[in-house]
C-alpha cells in the first residue's frame, strides 16, 4: 500500500469527515459526532499561516489527517502542537507512522520548532506507542481533561524536544 503525505485543502473536507464519522477515530480526538461536512471545508478555508494540516492519502482518498500547529505567542514560537485522527479500517498500517514522519521532518527540518507537544487520551495506547516512537515522552496527566461517552478522560500530556544537530566541525571557520 503506498501512502502520500500532502498538504490537506478544502476538497478533502468529505473525506476528513468521514474519518471521524468512524468511532475509533472519533473516539481518540476531541472532536464531536456529527460535524457537517460544510463545517469542516470552511475550518479547512480559514487555515493561516501558523497552521500546517496534512493529509494521508491512499488510492487518491484521504485516510488520516494531522495538523500541526504553530504556537504564536511570542516566548513560545519555539514549539507546536499536533492533533491527528486515522480513520478506524486504516488504523495499524503506517498511515500514523507516515503522517508522524512528515510531521516531524516538517518541524525539525523546515520550520525550526524546537517543541513539539500534543495531549492524549489515556487509555489510546496505539497512538501513545506511536509517538513515543518519534521521541514524545510523557510530561504528565491532566485529570477529567475531556468529556468523552458520557464521562471524563484523562489525558497523558507529551512533549518531544528536537535532537541537537551536530555541525561538521571541519567547516567551521572555513569561507565555504
Amino acid at each position: 500500500m503506498e501512502i502520500t503525505i500532502r498538504r490537506a485543502t478544502p476538497d478533502d473536507a468529505e473525506d476528513i469527515a468521514r474519518i471521524f464519522d468512524t468511532p475509533r477515530a472519533l473516539r481518540g480526538t476531541l472532536q464531536v459526532p456529527y460535524t457537517s461536512v460544510e463545517f469542516r471545508r470552511r475550518r479547512m478555508s480559514e487555515v493561516d499561516d501558523t497552521l500546517y494540516p496534512l493529509a494521508a492519502v491512499v488510492d487518491g482518498e484521504v485516510v488520516g489527517q494531522l495538523t500541526l500547529h504553530g504556537i504564536t505567542r511570542p516566548r513560545r514560537k519555539h514549539a507546536a502542537g499536533l492533533g491527528m485522527a486515522v480513520r478506524d479500517d486504516m488504523q495499524g498500517q503506517g498511515v500514523g507512522t507516515a503522517l508522524m514522519q512528515a510531521c516531524v521532518d516538517l518541524a525539525d527540518n523546515w520550520l525550526n520548532i524546537h517543541r513539539l507537544e500534543l495531549d492524549v487520551f489515556v487509555d489510546n495506547e496505539p497512538a501513545i506507542r506511536l509517538y513515543h516512537k518519534f521521541g514524545f515522552v510523557t510530561e504528565g496527566r491532566l485529570v477529567d481533561y475531556g468529556f468523552r461517552d458520557g464521562e471524563y478522560v484523562d489525558v497523558f500530556v507529551m512533549g518531544r524536544l528536537r535532537p541537537a544537530q551536530t555541525r561538521d566541525s571541519s567547516l567551521v571557520g572555513s569561507n565555504l
